[in-house]
Formats: C-alpha cells, sequence, structure tokens
C-alpha cells in the first residue's frame, strides 16, 4: 500500500539506542539508524540546536533525517543529546557548557561512527549545532559539513580559517528570513572559506518549519550525490508512526538573549 510521507512517518530501518562514552566520562544519549537490509553509503551526524531553548536530538529535522533517510537514501544517521540535554530519548549526563565541553560530545559521535566503520563520516549541524561542527569537527575521518541556520555565534574566524586550509566541503544552508544570519552577510562572512557552499532557501525560517523537505534533500545531494532529489515523497511498504505530541510545547534555536562565552575559557 502506498502512503505519503507525513511528519510522524517512520519508515523501515534497523535503530538502534547508543550510549556515548566522552572523554571527561560523561555518557550520552543517542540513536543510529540505518538501512534495513544493505550498507550505509554514508554517514550523518547530526549537531542539534541549543539545548537551552529546546534544541535536543528529536528536533523535528533530526528526527525525520533519521525517520526517512535510511530508508529513501541509504545515510545512516547517528543523533545525540549534548551533555545536560533531554528528550523523549533520554537524558544525556552533564550540564550544558555554553559550547566548551561540547567538544568531547563532538569527538565522541565521531569516534563511535570510526569505530563502527560507518562510511563517509558527514556532520550536519543546525544552529548551535553549526558552531560545534565549525570549532570541534575537524577531524580526519570527517569528509565534510552542512550547517543549517548557522549563526557564527560561538565559533571565530580562525575555524574558518582551519576550515579554508582543510579544503574540505563546507556547505551553509542559510534561511532568506533567518533570525540571526541571512545569505547575503552569510556569502560576506563564509568568504573566509574559499571552498564553502552558501545556499539561500527563499521564504525559509531558522526553524524550518514547513521546509523540512527542502532542507533534508539539500543534505542529501550533499553527503550522498548519488542518490536523486528530491526524495520521494510516497512509500510502498509498511510504515510506523511517532507519537510527536511530546514536542508541541519545544521550541529550537531561538537564543537571541543568551550570553556568549568564548570557547577557549571555562
Amino acid at each position: 500500500m502506498t502512503e505519503r510521507i507525513r511528519g510522524n512517518t517512520v519508515l523501515p530501518a534497523r535503530r538502534e539506542a547508543l550510549t556515548l562514552e566522552t572523554a571527561d566520562g560523561l555518557s550520552l544519549v543517542g540513536e543510529l539508524a540505518l538501512p534495513l537490509d544493505r550498507p550505509p553509503v554514508a554517514t550523518m551526524i547530526c549537531l542539534h540546536p541549543l539545548p537551552t531553548h529546546g534544541g535536543m536530538m528529536d528536533s523535528h529535522l533530526f528526527r525525520k533525517a533519521s525517520y526517512r533517510l535510511p530508508a529513501l537514501a541509504d545515510i545512516a544517521v547517528l543523533r545525540f543529546n549534548t551533555r545536560g540535554t533531554s528528550s523523549v530519548q533520554g537524558t544525556s549526563e552533564g550540564t550544558f557548557d555554553n559550547g566548551v565541553g561540547e567538544r568531547f560530545d563532538v569527538a565522541a559521535a565521531v569516534e563511535h561512527a570510526e569505530f563502527a566503520d560507518l562510511p563517509d563520516i558527514w556532520l550536519v549541524g543546525w544552529s548551535f549545532g553549526t558552531d560545534l561542527t565549525l570549532m570541534y569537527g575537524l577531524e580526519p575521518s570527517v569528509a565534510g559539513i552542512v550547517l543549517l541556520s548557522p549563526p557564527l555565534r560561538y565559533s571565530r574566524p580562525e575555524h574558518l580559517a582551519a576550515w579554508a586550509e582543510s579544503g574540505k566541503p563546507v556547505t551553509a544552508l542559510v534561511p532568506e528570513h533567518d533570525d540571526y544570519l541571512q545569505p547575503a552577510e552569510a556569502r560576506e562572512r563564509f568568504a573566509a572559506i574559499p571552498q564553502a557552499e552558501v545556499v539561500g532557501v527563499d521564504g525559509a525560517k531558522h526553524l524550518w518549519v514547513g521546509d523540512s523537505e527542502r532542507a533534508l534533500d539539500e543534505i542529501v545531494h550533499r553527503i550522498a550525490p548519488d542518490v536523486a532529489v528530491p526524495l520521494p515523497s510516497t512509500w510502498d511498504g509498511p510504515v510506523e508512526r511517532a507519537d510527536s505530541s511530546a514536542y508541541a510545547d519545544r521550541t529550537v534555536a531561538a537564543f537571541a538573549d543568551v550570553p556568549v562565552q568564548p570557547a577557549d575559557q571555562p
């Protein structure tokens, strides 16, 4: 039976609950979603928006990535709650560290992907997660990065310079109506990375509500370029329905009032 893929449609995949162990002794809650009956062609590690304002591994874009991309694009999706972050999946140990201790969280996720022999590892950050990606994601095993709604708020010029020197692919998906960094300014600031591609997304806003499909298509086009996009909007086969009611009152990534602490200070 053919069904339309909706926001709570969960397509078939092998889903494994994870516990990521950080170098500073914390256990983080996570999940790995893999194609059901074949190896993945690429790996997407999700770095979520600001947890103090509702960001979590279950923020809507990353939920939908885990629900859809293993089946539609043969992509492994690893998502997790950074330190002190809670979602229906559980609560990670520790407390939010303003982008400082989170370096160990990023490293733990990348190391898990390496030890699991997952192919072609890409980091996909959203809002605060883009700063974590830029600051801490330049690991030898990371093939490239995709940045959703990057505010460039915690990351600094030296982080951009490091990515420029690496030559690794960097794509910034910037909503036309973003609250923090819009396409014209994003192009100016990402000019520090010659290979960076800045994609302005017409009509979109920081939270990507109503534009999930466009965002997922753009991600897939970068990390698994042999997969045809746009992705299918229907599925012929068994599906499940997720209960998303727990997230009805959760906002994500709105942090204009949060003071910024330099990442190299305790």
